[in-house]
């Protein structure tokens, strides 16, 4: 990569993480709420914890991928973050969708996939991590 090409990719953001993470941070808003007064007298506090859990990491990766947007605008490889914005989006819907699953429905094979969801949110940050380390190369 030139220092021309970065230049040229700078101040461009990443348009679907930036309108995805918006998406997903206004449903982990109604998802909270939902928790908090509609589920309140219909699962277990064990349920309610559980939900809370994907409402919390839904958010934290719907932040993430709006900051990933950001960081394109400034230098970071967009091919790294890209796939960083994958791996939070399957992250959130494996480990938060599964979550959701299994408080509101009575399928319990789902929840085997949750470890995948985490692990998809841990190698989106290893690739933000390595985007970083890699800035202007």
């Amino acid at each position: 990569m030139t220092a021309e090409s970065v230049q040229h990719s700078a101040g461009k953001i990443l348009g679907f993480p930036l309108v995805a993470g918006g998406f997903l941070a206004l449903l982990a808003v109604m998802a909270g709420a939902f928790g908090a007064h509609g589920l309140r007298n219909l699962v277990s506090e064990r349920g309610l914890e559980v939900f809370q859990t994907a409402v919390t990491y839904q958010m934290y990766h719907s932040i993430a991928l709006v900051l990933l947007a950001l960081l394109a605008g400034q230098g970071l490889s967009r091919k790294l973050l890209g796939l960083s914005a994958g791996f939070f989006l399957a992250g959130i819907l494996l480990f938060s969708g599964s979550l959701y699953l299994l408080v509101l429905t009575d399928i319990r094979w789902i929840g085997p996939i949750t470890p995948l969801g985490g692990l998809c949110f841990m190698v989106g940050w290893a690739l933000l991590i390595t985007s970083g380390l890699r800035r202007n190369k």
